[in-house]
């Protein structure tokens, strides 16, 4: 059986992106490692969550420890950086983010915790961070000489499937054109001006990868609904009334029943997706 690390830049990440490909994983046998850059400190938390006096950073690593249980993690790990915040926001300069450390130290931490763990198997996100923010491009740069440090040969860019997501956006505002039952006129609006933002970031060439560049689709509807949990264990940031969770059960597996990746060493071209990190 392998070792697999899969590193993120802040809780939360990990439920959304990869937890099914980790559950199916652990499933199989495999030892399961997950790495967090930072505690997300920077992360906006759901209004009335948080009890008085008590940290965003606290609270988010209390979440994906909770979050890793219901993956089946073997072990959680932080680097504990701080959080950079959204691109070219002041949190940026902060010399204790992430975004301003030295990839070379960083990636020596990550570089212990490979050799240690024997990892045959690190994930990382593409080159522009899946969609731009500093945390996930950083998570690329630091993965990726990690890995050269380490010896690690099986490295896989956990990214978003753009065309798919595109093609699912269209068809989701069409079927929910009308709006929910009951859905309020500032709902809609918000719903709407999400859909718009995340459409108009894919146009644009800033969000995941085209599908003619990816090499994995992982099927992980088998564990929809454990997903499904794991994203909820974060609610200081995906609540009930989230965008991801109001999706209709159906809508919300065709969105997150596969993820996908690239693998650096190996071209596509006309082949099918292999469906697995663990073997040729």
């Amino acid at each position: 059986m392998a070792t697999a690390v899969f590193f993120h830049a802040h809780p939360d990440d990990e439920a959304i992106a990869t937890s099914g490909t980790m559950m199916l994983a652990k499933a199989a046998g495999h030892r399961i490692v997950l790495v967090l850059g930072t505690r997300g400190e920077q992360g906006e938390p759901v209004e009335g969550v948080l009890a008085e006096g008590e940290r965003l950073g606290d609270r988010r690593t209390a979440e994906t420890i909770a979050s890793g249980d219901i993956i089946g993690a073997d072990l959680v790990v932080f680097l504990d950086y701080e959080d950079s915040g959204m691109i070219d926001e002041p949190t940026n300069d902060n010399p204790a983010c992430f975004w301003q450390a030295d990839v070379e130290e960083a990636a020596q931490k990550l570089a212990a915790l490979l050799t240690e763990e024997s990892a045959d198997v690190l994930t990382v996100y593409d080159s522009n961070g899946g969609y731009g923010h500093p945390d996930h491009i950083q998570v690329h740069r630091v993965g990726i000489r990690a890995a050269e440090l380490a010896g690690v040969s099986r490295v896989f860019e956990s990214t978003m499937n753009r065309t798919r997501i595109l093609d699912q956006m269209n068809a989701m505002n069409e079927a929910m054109g009308g709006g929910e039952p009951g859905e309020s006129d500032d709902d809609r609006a918000k719903r709407e001006q999400e859909i718009a933002e995340r459409r108009e970031m894919m146009e644009n060439g800033t969000f995941g990868l085209p599908e003619a560049e990816l090499t994995h689709q992982i099927d992980v509807s088998s564990v929809i609904d454990r997903k499904k949990q794991s994203m909820m264990a974060h609610e200081s940031q995906i609540d009930e009334e989230s965008f991801f969770l109001q999706m209709p059960d159906e809508m919300f597996a065709n969105a997150f029943g596969s993820e996908f990746y690239r693998d650096r060493s190996w071209v596509r071209g006309d082949d099918e997706f292999r469906t697995s990190l663990f073997a040729d």
